[in-house]
């Protein structure tokens, strides 16, 4: 496919994609005034964590069922649900009615998500993939940045109800975009696969676990109460159950051979992991700093993330250029790391003394680690695996980053939590809120400086010059073999 129609075609995907970055932000946004309006205050973590929640189960079922049955046409499926959630929120009359209709705005999400990033690793070779990190990175800022400015647009002139419609118009361009553009090939039928039901079961209640755990440990329950430990105990026997299931059945959710295939993919995840840690921390924290300490605006939250983000664009876009065209990248997630780690370090000296400024040369240097590391870790991961996994691959990616996302915060608010005292005010309230993102950024720089070395274990392995290509397996010596598994249903239309 040339290059001029690959772009046309990924800036549908990548608008769909687009759609679950926003909606959490755009949503943070409504929710003083969705309370106003429907009540149930106490209720309202759930709003985010049903969403949360079933993005995190979702997205590794959606992944697998592409490979089996096909990418475009369980992608564009992901986008209705998304939609049919959408609409039904904004029709909400109820917080519980709308806790159910997030849940099913995050189970499309999570098919937005992994079919996204499978659907640029089918379209797109490895080698070739640095063209287009660029166009990912921007969706992602425009998501973090545009969401809370869009939210609070939509809100103060529209309504809460519109912070959900607004997704119908965007999805619907994007579900004709993609069913006009989007040509996959079609493989030879084959024999009709069977659903891993049994490892879906076990991992969702494995995920819920973890998240729930995640989500509660040191805000609603203490972090050695019965519940959080019941959910921890949960989570672990889960996993060990899973992994027994997934080497039983034919064709597992997740296949054990992405992650033993080849050492990258594991590490690759690592840094995924640490990457979903600082990009939810920072979007959280950094904000909360910036008004609390420093004085500045709720209305302008999104635009207080712009040294952070632009950095983002900008090493993603350099990284990209030069993977393209010398087929090397193992430097950029070290250097990644190392930024990553120097730039958390820096954060975690502000006090209530430091200027904007400064904030904001702290804030870059983040940003420039997290460019040269998030796109990356999925590149790597992606080039490890056969491309009948792709989908699992992408869902698995996916799904560790949303877990290290929630874990993150869930560490950062109960360390939070500690630093600032219920009954500060005035300037012991700053000085406490200080305090707390101090912690915050030491934890956030550990947890970089073991991305590092997980960074210095990568294997540079030739990345792919084609989707379908065949190269010889670096820890093997073993011929890999390429395969497609679109069915005929990705080819029509």
């Amino acid at each position: 496919m040339p290059v001029a129609n690959v772009r046309w075609t990924l800036l549908g995907v990548m608008l769909a994609m687009l759609l679950a970055m926003l909606d959490n932000n755009i949503v943070g946004t409504a929710m003083p005034t969705i309370v106003r309006d429907l009540g149930g205050l106490e209720h309202i973590s759930w709003v985010v964590t049903a969403y949360t929640l079933a993005t995190a189960v979702a997205s590794p079922v959606w992944g697998k069922l592409g490979d089996l049955y096909g990418r475009k046409p369980l992608f564009q499926a992901s986008i209705v649900v998304f939609l049919l959630g959408s609409l039904l929120a904004g029709a909400a009359h109820s917080m519980l009615q709308l806790i159910e209709f997030r849940a099913l705005q995050g189970i499309g999400a999570g098919g937005l998500a992994a079919g996204a990033f499978a659907l640029i690793g089918t379209l797109v070779s490895p080698r070739e993939r640095g063209r287009y990190q660029g166009m990912t990175a921007m969706v992602m800022a425009i998501g973090v940045v545009g969401g809370p400015l869009l939210g609070g647009f939509v809100t103060g002139h529209l309504g809460w109800r519109w912070a959900f419609y607004v997704n119908l118009p965007l999805g619907l361009i994007a579900l004709v975009w993609v069913q006009l553009l989007l040509r996959l090939p079609a493989r030879a039928p084959g024999t009709r696969p069977r659903i891993d039901w049994a490892g879906i079961g076990v991992l969702a209640v494995t995920v819920v676990a973890a998240v729930l755990a995640a989500t509660w440990a040191g805000t609603t329950y203490a972090w050695t109460s019965w519940q959080v430990l019941a959910l921890g105990a949960v989570a672990v026997l889960g996993t060990a159950a899973f992994a027994a299931v997934e080497r039983r059945v034919p064709e597992p959710v997740l296949p054990p051979r992405v992650f033993t295939g080849h050492r990258n993919f594991p590490l690759a995840v690592g840094l995924l992991l640490a990457a979903g840690v600082v990009m939810f921390g920072s979007a959280l924290y950094l904000p909360l700093f910036q008004q609390t300490v420093q004085g500045s605006t709720a209305t302008s939250s999104g635009l207080l993330l712009l040294p952070l983000l632009i950095p983002v664009v900008i090493a993603s876009n350099i990284a990209g250029k030069v993977m393209a065209r010398t087929g090397r990248y193992k430097v950029f997630p070290v250097l990644g790391t190392l930024l990553l780690t120097a730039g958390a370090l820096l954060l975690a000296t502000m006090d209530t003394g430091t200027s904007r400024t400064t904030a904001g040369c702290f804030m870059a240097l983040l940003g420039l680690g997290m460019g040269f590391t998030l796109q990356m870790g999925t590149t790597i991961a992606q080039n490890s695996v056969e491309l009948r996994d792709m989908g699992a691959a992408s869902a698995a990616t996916n799904l560790f980053r949303t877990l290290g996302g929630s874990l993150g915060v869930a560490v950062f608010g109960s360390l939070f939590t500690r630093a600032v005292p219920a009954a500060a005010t005035g300037e012991a309230y700053r000085t406490a809120v200080a305090t707390g993102t101090q912690h915050i950024f030491l934890t956030t720089a550990a947890v970089c400086a073991l991305a590092f070395v997980a960074a210095v274990l990568l294997k540079e392995v030739p990345l792919r010059a084609g989707p379908g290509q065949g190269r010889k397996a670096p820890e093997t010596n073993q011929p890999v073999t390429r395969l497609s598994t679109e069915s005929p249903a990705d080819h029509s239309g």
